[in-house]
């Protein structure tokens, strides 16, 4: 089949398809060829097209992605392509053709990659924020209903958790509550020293425990303490579906596992936020005893500066603090999934999760204890 003399030339060769450009082809052309040559693959496969450029002296971007589709088409359908007598200055605009359009697909991949995993990130957000909804509405609804009824509270489980919690945490409160009194009250102490102030390190030692420090060191290392164990035990029961079973009994997760965690935590927080307050108190009376102050100075000093609203707003915090411990420990254990390190992964989420949490609430009482004057 030909043409006239400004387009294509189509010929049939046995299996072989020969095309014979002219000496100009460009957009209007193409278009034409392009129908023709579609036409003529779809009556016949051939086994080798063979492109002439010999005449070819003239052409647009039209013509060279004409020569650069038919190589994909003859590459997608496994046959032979053989262009012959293309000039240079073509087979160089041909070549930058081709290497744009391998960018260009592995720029569509990286793209579509990353559309995928910002899709699925979406859908997992989704997903978990349903999931803390459900749990939380489920926590409140169990937690009010064991407060109206404390006949329905596991006492004798709350106690235990309450012994592991409270009473074994008991040294490494008192210890760094005296280990943080004494190295604050030193460093403070030092350059007050200059202008004779050492006296005002009890003021300073008794606000910062009792209204910041205490609460917030407290919860941070019953974080890693107890909100990482309430994790790793309820984790292992998802594992060995332990938690299953009781669903399958008709016992509620929620009312038979995680309330008498969160009664013993809001017990002890409290309490162990005024062991470390005592203990921090010890450590800053140490060093000023040791810098000549009677005993008596430094207490007098820490009733004049610490009222009871500074006792009470730390203490307010401690609560609100044991109840994020014990709820996220307890969410992240529940939301264990199956494998060797999925009960590692549950534990580390637990205790950075609380930590973020107990910061952002502490800043959130700070803003308000500095607007309401407490």
């Amino acid at each position: 089949m030909e043409s006239n003399q400004r387009q294509s030339s189509f010929l049939w060769e046995g299996n072989t398809l020969e095309i014979h450009l002219p000496e100009q082809f460009n957009t209007k052309e193409v278009s034409s060829d392009w129908v023709t040559f579609f036409a003529l693959l779809e009556n016949n496969t051939p086994r080798t097209i063979i492109i002439f450029a010999h005449k070819l002296k003239e052409t647009d971007t039209a013509g060279i992605s004409f020569l650069k589709l038919v190589r994909t088409e003859c590459e997608s359908k496994e046959i032979r392509f053989d262009l012959r007598g293309l000039d240079e200055k073509f087979q160089y605009r041909l070549k930058i053709a081709s290497d744009d359009s391998k960018k260009y697909q592995e720029q569509l991949a990286v793209a579509l990659r990353k559309s995928e995993q910002i899709g699925k990130l979406t859908l997992d957000s989704l997903l978990e924020f349903k999931y803390l909804i459900t749990f939380t509405g489920e926590l409140t609804v169990s937690f009010w209903r064991s407060f109206l009824h404390p006949s329905k509270i596991r006492w004798k489980d709350s106690f235990r958790v309450a012994e592991s919690m409270g009473v074994n945490a008991f040294p490494i409160i008192a210890m760094i509550g005296f280990l943080l009194g004494l190295i604050m009250s030193f460093q403070s102490a030092i350059p007050m020293r200059r202008f004779g102030a050492e006296i005002f390190v009890a003021n300073l030692v008794g606000l910062s425990l009792f209204r910041e420090l205490g609460p917030l060191m407290t919860a941070f290392i019953l974080s890693g303490r107890s909100g990482s164990a309430f994790a790793a035990e309820l984790g292992t029961m998802k594992v060995s579906e332990e938690i299953d079973a009781l669903t399958t009994m008709g016992l509620p997760p929620v009312q038979f596992l995680i309330i008498p965690r969160l009664v013993a935590s809001l017990i002890v927080t409290p309490l162990l936020t005024i062991v470390f307050n005592l203990f921090g108190l010890i450590g800053g009376a140490v060093v000023l005893v040791s810098f000549g102050f009677p005993l008596i100075t430094f207490v007098n000093q820490v009733n004049i500066a610490v009222g009871l609203s500074d006792i009470l707003g730390g203490l307010l915090k401690s609560y609100f603090f044991g109840m994020i411990i014990a709820s996220i420990g307890c969410y992240r254990g529940l939301k264990t999934a199956s494998g060797a390190g999925a009960v590692g992964e549950s534990t580390t989420s637990a205790v950075v999760g609380s930590i973020i949490l107990v910061s952002i609430l502490d800043g959130i009482f700070s803003v308000l204890y500095f607007y309401l004057r407490i």
